[in-house]
């Protein structure tokens, strides 16, 4: 995939017409990391946004006991680092190179002498500011409120809703999960087993694939489980009045 195609793939910059993202696309420049580079630490210094054109990085947190909490996976298309375009604040979290990955990044001052020209790119990055938030929010929701079993469930479903044929090729290892939903591997594994023994999820060589969607929704919580059915594409999700009861 070409460098405009990439661009052009990414949420943010979907709405620009070929002539901005002709504009835009020179700005950024390639960088290539071999799996388990570390691509920034946190509270490095903050000045680039950067794409994903090929490969898959983690964005984590590393505790002083050497605990790592992984918060989010960042794939083909995705970006990270968008926060530095807009304040001078140090990067929040280290980033990891989960495989050989190839980068473009776009430096903050590139940016804002470009960003007159292209407003909507503006916006775009806002929504998916937006998204990021209310994602957040619902992570945050899931480690206070749910058990390990539903923790789990919310990842298969909101992994499965990234895949248009309902096919998870690329799910993380048990210890990622572990690093992602605030469990132990030990944990991770266990509940996923149990969930193959009950059918509620199927693994092969192609993936893994979601069965018993009723089991896995009742066990991420209603919350949650809206927030998977209608992923945050920058417009407020309408919450559908109940119906009356006959009688009432």
């Amino acid at each position: 995939m070409s460098l405009h195609q990439t661009l052009r793939s990414v949420p943010s910059f979907s709405q620009l017409r070929e002539s901005d993202i002709a504009v835009l696309t020179p700005l950024f420049a390639e960088r290539e990391y071999p799996r388990n580079r570390v691509i920034r630490f946190a509270h490095d210094p903050s000045d680039a946004l950067y794409v994903v054109a090929s490969g898959q990085v983690k964005v984590m947190l590393i505790a002083e006991d050497g605990r790592e909490v992984v918060l989010s996976l960042v794939r083909e298309g995705d970006f990270f680092g968008e926060t530095a375009l807009l304040d001078d604040e140090p990067y929040a979290a280290s980033v990891i190179a989960m495989e050989d990955t190839k980068l473009l990044v776009l430096h903050r001052d590139e940016f804002r002498r470009t960003i007159k020209q292209l407003p909507e790119m503006s916006f775009g990055l806002l929504r998916a500011l937006c998204g990021r938030l209310l994602e957040a929010d619902h992570k945050i929701g899931g480690l206070m409120l749910l058990d390990a079993n539903g923790r789990v469930a919310h990842l298969l479903l909101d992994q499965e809703a990234r895949h248009a044929d309902g096919l998870i090729r690329d799910l993380p290892t048990h210890q990622v999960i572990a690093q992602m939903i605030g469990a132990s591997r030990e944990t991770v594994s266990r509940t996923i087993s149990a969930m193959v023994a009950k059918q509620q999820i199927e693994i092969s060589p192609e993936g893994t694939r979601i069965l018993n969607r009723a089991d896995l929704e009742s066990a991420a919580g209603q919350m949650l489980r809206r927030r998977v059915k209608t992923p945050y594409n920058g417009n407020r999700p309408v919450t559908p009045r109940a119906t009356p009861a006959p009688g009432s």
